[in-house]
């Protein structure tokens, strides 16, 4: 955690909420642990917002990170995808499925956009911003420039995956970027939670609580 700051919203501040999917949730495919903790404080957080964009992970059956599409793999080994390394998962938030739909106790009906990934069969994307083969765009970069955004919190599941990927890549971008971690949770896989942490500080992504946020 960075030394305690406090945070204003304003007009130039923008709220993403990551992949707060029933997957994700107890009882979910690839539910992350105390995964429906996030709910709350995203939901205070989103009343202090006045700008919010929603990611949702959108896989096609089959697709290339599902273990069950590699004869032999098992959830959570590693396999080798064209882009380089991929940690293979369970099946989940296939497209038109309950899984993959966004929590209905998430209360933000003021959100602006969401932006669906992982898509492509053949590529992962854990970053609302940038695929896992690090070329696809969601074009996210471009909205929030377009719309005059200058800082982003992230926030959501799960955040050694999606959300720290996903904060990492709007630091790479040009954005002053805060995780919020009290609205996250992770799946911490083999130390994946270390290593997130590891990289969002070197990513100079600052990590904060939601009572550091003016009105929470």
């Amino acid at each position: 955690m960075t030394e305690p700051i406090a945070v204003t919203p304003d007009e130039t501040d923008i709220l993403i909420v990551t992949d707060v999917q029933y997957d994700f949730l107890p009882g979910g495919a690839l539910a992350v642990p105390e995964g429906d903790a996030v709910i709350e404080p995203i939901n205070r957080l989103a009343r202090v917002f006045r700008h919010v964009v929603l990611t949702q992970d959108w896989h096609p059956a089959g697709h290339a990170s599902f273990a069950s599409a590699h004869a032999g793999k098992k959830p959570f080994e590693q396999t080798k995808l064209d882009y380089g390394p991929q940690i293979l998962w369970p099946d989940h938030c296939v497209q038109g499925t309950q899984g993959a739909e966004i929590s209905r106790d998430l209360h933000i009906p003021h959100a602006q956009l969401v932006i669906r990934k992982g898509y492509n069969p053949g590529i992962d994307s854990y970053s609302g911003f940038v695929g896992a083969d690090r070329k696809t765009s969601t074009g996210l970069a471009g909205y929030l420039r377009e719309r005059g955004f200058r800082r982003v919190f992230c926030t959501g599941l799960a955040l050694d995956f999606c959300v720290a990927w996903t904060a990492i890549d709007a630091k790479a971008a040009g954005f002053e970027t805060y995780l919020v971690e009290d609205a996250s949770r992770a799946i911490d896989n083999g130390g994946s939670l270390a290593r997130a942490r590891q990289d969002l500080n070197a990513a100079g992504v600052a990590r904060i609580s939601s009572p550091q946020l003016a009105g929470i």
